[in-house]
């Protein structure tokens, strides 16, 4: 039973993580493309600040209950449970690294511009963070349906 309750969480805080990414998917990349330099850069910065506020508390929820799941599922681990959720861990890992390294660095550089002095390659910094967040989409999206695998398959 702990170990259902702690799949559920892992899975409800995935899916948090995973929606962002499909969310730019559906419609947010279109949107901030077809944005001039101000709209883009106001945007960005907003989001920054509020995704700064309450994202991390998804990502450490995901993360705790990621890794209690597979120390939960080491008992069994030639299991579907155990093989998926170890699947997701690395995928979230690496959303948080690519997270870390790649967009918060590129958001940083994008904080520090006003309306007054939008470089003239913004373009460019725009370009990079969704090339890095499109690894990030392949890794939380993974993670997420890994789970889901998981969950459907692998429970009893």
């Amino acid at each position: 039973m702990t170990t259902k309750i702690i799949f559920a969480i892992t899975l409800l805080a995935y899916a948090m993580i995973a929606s962002q990414a499909f969310m730019y998917i559906l419609s947010l990349k279109h949107v901030q493309l077809n944005l001039g330099a101000n709209s883009y850069t106001e945007i960005r910065k907003l989001i920054d600040i509020s995704m700064r506020a309450s994202f991390k508390y998804v990502i450490y929820a995901a993360l705790l209950a990621n890794v209690l799941l597979v120390i939960l599922a080491t008992k069994t681990p030639s299991s579907l449970v155990f093989i998926t959720a170890t699947i997701a861990l690395f995928a979230l890992v690496a959303e948080i690294l690519l997270t870390l390294k790649g967009n918060l660095p590129i958001n940083d550089v994008i904080n520090t511009w006003s309306a007054d002095s939008v470089p003239a390659n913004w373009t460019a910094f725009r370009d990079k963070w969704f090339t890095i967040f499109e690894y990030r989409q392949i890794a939380s999206i993974t993670g997420f349906i890994s789970l889901l695998i998981g969950a459907v398959f692998g429970t009893k």
